[in-house]
């Protein structure tokens, strides 16, 4: 009996569910624990990117195919939906910049272990997650210029910001990858990856949790956005990868996932940290929506 309960508390879709049931029931404890989300961000990256090895960029012509695939999935399909519908129901305010934020955030870190599991093309995942992130510091300080608002954002400090959750996380992880470390780090970079990534949907949730309690016109809109760009999205590009056969069917499973799985604790982070709560409010639904489209991809 005691395994069964270890088994259920340690699984990742378990844990995120429990990580907004806690937000909506202690959501008075998320506010003093805000600042501490960026920190955990950092974390959660240095040690989910010891499982990225720079010997799979060679060759490197084959590489820069990949990264430009994660590009387009990323910074211009998706981007190009997300902006579109999120102008059409949320014209300004900090809703709009929460969606902007998700748009052009690089795929989450859970793509990898699900490309796994859903039998796709881990070593394609992998490489194309490594170039969206890399592709997020370049693109995402000058992206935030296209959209203004009241806040007072510098682009040094939007790079500064990427460079601390993304840049140094992904240097510092080689020196997780020493022989005497490296056993320590692969047996817990799941366990921390998910309490990490649930501590920070935590937070989100808990600071707008009046919006899911009143279900408010903001919740219903985000519901529905996301809706459409994961499971729709989703499945306008499988009809379409098997009418015009693109790639394999190992390589579709990770096209799909990079497509439609944004990460909601870089989402969530960015978006308090640029925009303040209400921004986050998008994220916190999103967390949730993903989850509900991995397990429908799971049981497939």
């Amino acid at each position: 009996m005691m395994y069964l309960v270890q088994k259920i508390i340690r699984n990742r879709n378990t844990i995120l569910v429990m990580a907004v049931v806690a937000g909506m029931l202690f959501g008075n404890l998320a506010e003093p624990l805000e600042p501490y989300t960026i920190w955990v961000l950092a974390l959660v990256m240095l040690v989910s990117t010891t499982g990225i090895s720079f010997k799979s960029l060679v060759p490197f012509s084959n590489t820069l195919k990949i990264f430009g695939a994660g590009i387009l999935f990323n910074y211009v399909v998706f981007s190009a939906m997300a902006i579109l519908l999120a102008w059409l129901l949320f014209p300004v305010g900090p809703y709009f910049m929460g969606f902007v934020v998700i748009a052009f955030s690089p795929p989450g870190i859970a793509v990898i272990p699900f490309s796994q599991i859903l039998h796709g093309n881990s070593n394609y995942t992998i490489l194309a997650t490594l170039g969206s992130y890399i592709a997020a510091v370049l693109i995402l300080p000058w992206v935030f210029d296209l959209f203004p608002t009241e806040s007072s954002l510098q682009r040094t400090d939007i790079l500064i910001f990427l460079t601390k959750i993304i840049v140094v996380p992904l240097i510092l992880s080689r020196l997780l990858l020493i022989k005497p470390i490296k056993p320590y780090v692969e047996k817990s970079r799941g366990r921390i990856t998910d309490w990490g990534f649930a501590f920070i949907i935590f937070v989100a949730v808990g600071l707008n949790r009046h919006v899911f309690y009143e279900f408010s016109d903001v919740l219903f809109k985000s519901i529905l956005l996301l809706f459409a760009l994961t499971f729709v999205l989703g499945y306008i590009y499988d009809k379409l990868n098997r009418k015009f056969h693109w790639v394999d069917a190992k390589t579709e499973v990770s096209q799909n996932l990079l497509l439609t799985i944004k990460s909601s604790g870089f989402t969530a982070t960015t978006s308090l940290a640029l925009f303040g709560k209400e921004a986050a409010i998008p994220s916190a639904v999103m967390a949730i929506m993903v989850l509900v489209y991995l397990i429908y991809l799971s049981l497939k």
